[in-house]
């Protein structure tokens, strides 16, 4: 199982969810997720100052990346790994209102009003940002891309505040949540991965 603070999210029609549980590695426990052709995440509501600790850390291990995933695309939207960082925005216009509305009818009920989604891709190159094909208030970040260092704990840290205004262009709001996700829905097969150190801290030159 995943600690009492930690929710599971399951997306739409996607069947059995991704299966999230706490295992041992080497001296650490950390979050194992395994994939066969399903889909679904774990968030948890935590409140976070960007001007205060604008750079999230973490570290994760994916075995394999979905051989055909591309997340750049609805019908092929995979990823071994995935880190969200949800914000409660009060901004939206009319239409990103509907398309919100709607997804959430699907079965999307846990789709925040907008989040950066930093991931393992299959094929989107390392340090690109794209929309997701659902919304364009989630930007996808790819920080680790393909098979290199698969099979290995990869040490990361991204400055949330930095990339939200490159995002949407302008300042964040406070943090919300953050979740994570393993998925192979779209594209079938088997994926794990593993989460562990999931941190804010404060920026190398604060």
């Amino acid at each position: 199982m995943y600690p009492s603070d930690w929710s599971l999210i399951q997306f739409g029609d996607s069947g059995t969810p991704t299966a999230y549980n706490l295992v041992q590695a080497d001296t650490s426990v950390v979050m194992r997720a395994r994939s066969e052709g399903s889909a679904g995440g774990l968030i948890t509501y935590q409140r976070v100052n960007l001007n205060v600790h604008p750079v999230v850390e973490w570290r994760w291990r994916v075995r394999s990346t979905p051989d055909e995933g591309d997340i750049t695309e609805k019908s092929t939207d995979d990823a071994a790994a995935r880190l969200y960082v949800t914000f409660d925005y009060d901004g939206l216009g009319l239409m990103d209102r509907l398309k919100l509305a709607v997804l959430r009818g699907m079965g999307y009920g846990d789709l925040p009003t907008r989040a950066l989604n930093y991931v393992w891709s299959s094929r989107l190159p390392k340090g690109e940002m794209r929309p997701s094909p659902y919304t364009e208030q989630i930007m996808m970040k790819s920080v680790r891309s393909g098979s290199t260092r698969v099979g290995q704990w990869v040490q990361e840290s991204q400055n949330v505040r930095e990339d939200y205004r490159e995002a949407f262009g302008e300042d964040p709001p406070p943090v919300a949540g953050v979740a994570l996700m393993t998925d192979t829905d779209n594209t079938g097969g088997s994926v794990e991965a593993f989460y562990g150190d999931i941190v804010f801290r404060r920026a190398p030159s604060q």
